[in-house]
């Protein structure tokens, strides 16, 4: 076929592969390196960013280093037989499409050169030879939806193709009683592989957060978090539990023989030609695994300080406190509050090559392009404490601590800000007054809190309003006596809600935005800490000195026609 070149698999580096080809020389790799060693980050990416390389080479280099040939697909007869051998979600879900079909042999072109992870499990569910080529995204992107349209498959067909393969339903088995060798079989079958597929596709298709696959003594629940609300999926039957969590198992490399012990993995998948990262969490329970799978797609989660749901004054404020020479910010708050992406934003926005930034996180969520980050394993002794020490000595300007758990990370931490570095961490607390007598629990000072924390948010996040089906109304005494507010307060202010509609799926919210509590530490607050007040008094003081609480904030998100009623009240206590 024309204007197709077969490369074979290399070990050689990609630079090496670049100067082969002329694309860059030693000087550029070199520099490259420098960078590379300051930051970390990829050699390709960091050519990219440099100016030295474009995107469409370093896709060649990728494929020459994998051994896989550049496709010309205008050159493709697409058949409806050639179609019919990979299905529509895989196609979709994968960004890949077969492009040949020879006996006993199927070459599909992909749009990832590192995602040839791809072709093993469409050998388990073609069950013969599969070679994959490399094409461009866009044109790959463009066939799949001109050839396959809608996914006809529908979690019912996909559940009877499983069933029909493992030899019709078979009882539950209680946890312990399990067969590896049938395990691994069913683990390895095309239609559990495709069903799957299917779910992790709807997931991230949705936006979900979190995959829920639990089984109990008389069903199997697939659940998913949306927007912080879990929704249920129409149900596999309960035997299929074990092939299903057996399956993410052996995709994130955990030991499918072990059902007695918690276990954790990471899958990394590229998903319509974006990555995809999953973590995974097992935790065995009476009736078989229990398996969460956390979904981490940077493409929806917006790392953009101006986008987290700061109010113009309060971004001009929390700009400020990044630009400070030294001190402790703390952001507060319950799991799954969005204290993580608020950070993240806030070092997005200082990151600059003049800058020395390191974080420590457990774990590390997201890849941040020139930050140095760490995982914290706390099995092999890297510990936030342990972590935070080595990164003193790396002479940074600003230091992310995932989260001050204990007295010798405090310590650390109120050390790293007194000798002149900005830290950024979280407490997990209920409000921003509640985060200093939480610190002064752990067993620090108060001459050292005084001396270090310069500010403490609280957040929580609520539902956004769907824009499309946003109806305005007139608030009832019942919602005016539970926000504590009179007809006055509610002059020129207007409710809304979401009717549901089918952007939305009927539940009339889409997305979610962060609701603020600032207290910046001020002299008579710092005073009031060396004198022992309580949370309520600092409070008070706080919200004398202009500090919006959590609850007022909501009433903000409100009256703008951002959030509703129940969203507020749900998230927020009235002080």
């Amino acid at each position: 076929m024309a204007n197709n070149w077969r490369y074979e698999r290399t070990k050689k580096l990609i630079g090496q592969i670049l100067k082969e080809m002329k694309a860059v020389h030693e000087g550029m790799i070199q520099e490259a390196l420098a960078v590379q060693r300051e930051e970390g980050g990829q050699i390709g990416q960091i050519l990219i960013r440099l100016g030295h390389l474009d995107n469409g080479t370093l896709q060649m280099a990728l494929a020459r280093q994998a051994g896989l040939e550049i496709y010309d697909l205008t050159q493709v007869h697409f058949t409806e037989e050639l179609l019919d051998s990979i299905d529509a979600n895989t196609a979709k879900m994968f960004c890949c499409i077969p492009v040949k079909m020879e006996p006993g042999k199927l070459t599909v072109a992909l749009g990832n050169p590192q995602n040839t992870a791809l072709l093993d499990d469409l050998r388990f569910m073609t069950g013969g030879e599969v070679e994959g080529v490399l094409a461009p995204e866009s044109e790959i992107q463009k066939l799949v939806d001109q050839h396959y349209g809608e996914s006809k498959d529908s979690m019912a067909e996909l559940v009877d193709s499983v069933v029909s393969e493992m030899g019709g339903p078979t009882a539950p088995r209680r946890a312990g009683s399990v067969d590896l060798a049938d395990t691994e079989a069913m683990a390895n079958s095309p239609p559990v592989i495709k069903l799957l597929q299917y779910i992790l596709f709807q997931a991230i298709r949705d936006r979900a957060s979190d995959i829920h696959l639990e089984p109990f003594e008389g069903e199997f629940k697939i659940r998913y978090r949306v927007d912080g609300a879990l929704y249920e999926l129409e149900a596999p039957p309960l035997h299929l539990s074990l092939p299903l969590i057996s399956r993410v198992k052996v995709m994130s490399g955990l030991d499918i023989a072990e059902t007695r012990l918690p276990q954790d993995g990471r899958i990394e998948i590229s998903i319509a030609g974006r990555p995809v990262d999953l973590r995974v969490s097992t935790l065995p329970t009476m009736y078989g695994e229990s398996c969460v799978i956390r979904v981490l797609d940077r493409s929806v989660v917006s790392l953009d300080l101006g986008n987290v749901g700061l109010r113009e004054q309060d971004l001009k404020v929390v700009e400020h406190l990044i630009k400070l020479p030294h001190g402790i910010v703390l952001v507060t708050g319950p799991t799954g509050s969005g204290k993580t992406t608020t950070l993240y934003s806030a070092l997005n926005f200082a990151n600059d090559v003049g800058i020395k930034i390191i974080t420590t996180e457990d774990p590390v969520e997201y890849e941040l392009d020139g930050i140095s980050q760490i995982q914290v394993n706390e099995e092999i002794g890297v510990t936030y404490a342990n972590c935070l020490r080595a990164i003193l000595r790396q002479d940074p300007d600003m230091i992310l601590v995932g989260e001050i758990r204990d007295l010798e990370t405090a310590q650390i931490a109120v050390e790293a800000a007194l000798t002149g570095h900005v830290v950024f961490s979280t407490l997990h607390t209920n409000d921003a007054p509640q985060a200093v007598t939480r610190m002064l629990d752990l067993g620090i000072e108060s001459f050292l809190v005084t001396a270090t924390v310069e500010a403490i948010i609280a957040q929580r996040l609520v539902r956004r309003i769907c824009d499309y089906c946003k109806v305005f109304y007139e608030p009832g005494s019942d919602v005016l006596m539970e926000l504590d507010l009179s007809d006055a307060d509610l002059q020129g202010k207007r409710f809304a809600y979401g009717k549901g509609c089918a952007r939305c799926n009927g539940t009339g919210y889409k997305g979610r935005t962060a609701i603020f509590e600032m207290m910046i530490m001020s002299d008579a607050l710092r005073q009031m800490i060396l004198e022992g007040k309580s949370s309520d008094l600092l409070r008070d003081q706080a919200r004398r000195e202009g500090m919006r609480t959590l609850r007022e904030s909501g009433l903000l998100a409100i009256f703008d026609g951002v959030t509703t009623v129940e969203e507020v009240i749900r998230e927020s206590i009235t002080v």
